[in-house]
């Protein structure tokens, strides 16, 4: 696919790039856990942040839809720094709480709103072919930015000693994000018109009638299920991978000491706990996320090799929740290598699935609620993520992070027959 001429296309990547050096990610569980909190307190902190973005979902979607998605966007990223702030001053459970509404804002006024900017985008051009390949593409972006994200952390942490110095640094590219989203052209607004302030309520009321068909279409709503499920799954599960892999940083004899760096030193530099396993987890992420970047940008390719689009999305599904289950029984027996690679492999299956369920989505779904319907799925995702991330904490404080993975993977295999897509050809 060329995309040469394309000038949006890199404001799109760079979108993703900035929005995944989230510095904070590969260490959030134990900067939470470094602050007395318990897994199960953890958990009330994810619920807290989905909730919050569950209840706002709706309302932000119909706003992007109906006055403006690079408004929203704006918005969004101005939520986000506020969040950032409160998390490094402040290290205490309710502030936390906070923060995380703050954060929930955030996600409400992104999610859905970025890809509807360009679906708008590919209609605009007549490229709406290309959905998957284009969308997968800019992904994968998103996932560079993960794996330098990942480097950055790690030395980040490596040098200053501590954890929370990272929200004060995602800041940074935040805020250059939010000058990208400024730099946006009106048209990918799509199909609005200024409306006076006494007007707004009837604007929305049109919206909403549009966005209510999404819940008629069994084919729509069933596919927005699917991709929630796995979502809820990814995102409550995923950041488990950080108490394994300090667990096996500090198992090592590996990074105790380091080189002096310069010739006339002598001895070296004496590296502490929390140092090794910054740079155990900064590397393991950074090699997740090149896979999950190369992931992204086989997800056109990889969805030709089966009979449609469905039976892609379908088989990904059970794969990666079978390997979420493998992934519990691996932590449980000690077997940490097998553990952290069936985590890799997890990573990997989510990236390829996103552009393959956005297309799909985007097939059942009016161009001009796109917005709207994919804060429906982010709405479900986070109601899953609310209630599968407290049990899922409450598991590992009781029985062990292992189990606790095993038994949520065992639980999303026995929903799949309600979440099932259609494989049909010619419905996609």
């Amino acid at each position: 696919m060329n995309l040469k001429s394309d000038k949006l296309f890199p404001r799109f990547a760079a979108y993703g790039f900035l929005k995944n050096l989230r510095f904070f990610d590969p260490f959030i569980i134990l900067i939470f856990r470094e602050a007395g909190l318990s897994f199960l307190q953890i958990g009330l902190l994810y619920s807290i942040r989905d909730i919050a973005t569950n209840i706002l979902e709706i309302p932000t979607g119909v706003f992007a839809d109906a006055f403006g998605r690079r408004k929203a966007m704006v918005m969004a990223f101005a939520s986000y720094l506020i969040s950032f702030i409160i998390f490094y001053l402040f290290a205490i459970f309710p502030l936390y709480a906070l923060a995380m509404i703050l954060f929930a804002f955030g996600e409400a006024f992104r999610s859905g709103t970025h890809k509807a900017l360009i679906l708008e985008h590919l209609k605009m051009t007549e490229r709406e072919h290309l959905k998957v390949a284009y969308y997968g593409r800019t992904r994968s972006f998103s996932q560079l930015g993960s794996a330098l994200n990942a480097l950055i952390a790690a030395a980040l942490v490596f040098y200053t000693g501590e954890y929370r110095i990272m929200f004060l640094a995602a800041t940074i590219p935040y805020t250059l994000d939010l000058l990208n989203m400024l730099s946006y052209p009106k048209a990918l607004d799509g199909d609005l018109q200024h409306i006076p302030f006494k007007n707004i309520w009837s604007q929305s009321k049109k919206t909403l009638g549009s966005f209510s068909g999404i819940f008629t279409n069994r084919l729509a709503l069933r596919s927005i299920l699917n991709s929630s499920l796995y979502i809820a799954l990814f995102k409550s599960t995923k950041d488990y991978l950080q108490p394994i892999l300090e667990s096996f940083a500090l198992s090592l004899a590996l990074f105790t000491v380091f080189p002096p760096f310069t010739g006339g030193t002598k001895g070296g530099l004496v590296v502490n706990d929390t140092q090794r396993s910054a740079i155990i987890i900064g590397l393991v992420y950074f090699v997740i996320y090149l896979f999950t970047s190369y992931a992204s940008r086989s997800a056109a390719g990889f969805s030709e090799r089966f009979p449609s689009l469905g039976r892609a999305i379908n088989l990904s599904f059970l794969f990666g929740a079978t390997m979420l289950l493998v992934a519990g029984f691996a932590t449980s027996a000690n077997l940490t290598i097998i553990s952290i690679i069936v985590f890799l492999i997890f990573y990997a299956l989510a990236s390829l699935r996103r552009p393959m369920n956005v297309a799909y989505i985007s097939d059942q779904i009016d161009s001009r609620i796109m917005a709207s319907g994919l804060s429906v799925e982010a709405q479900f995702s986070t109601i899953l993520t609310a209630i599968f991330a407290p049990l899922l904490g409450l598991l590992a404080d009781h029985f062990g992070v292992g189990v606790a993975l095993a038994v949520l993977g065992a639980g999303v295999l026995v929903m799949y027959v309600f979440v099932k897509v259609s494989e049909k050809e010619g419905i996609n």
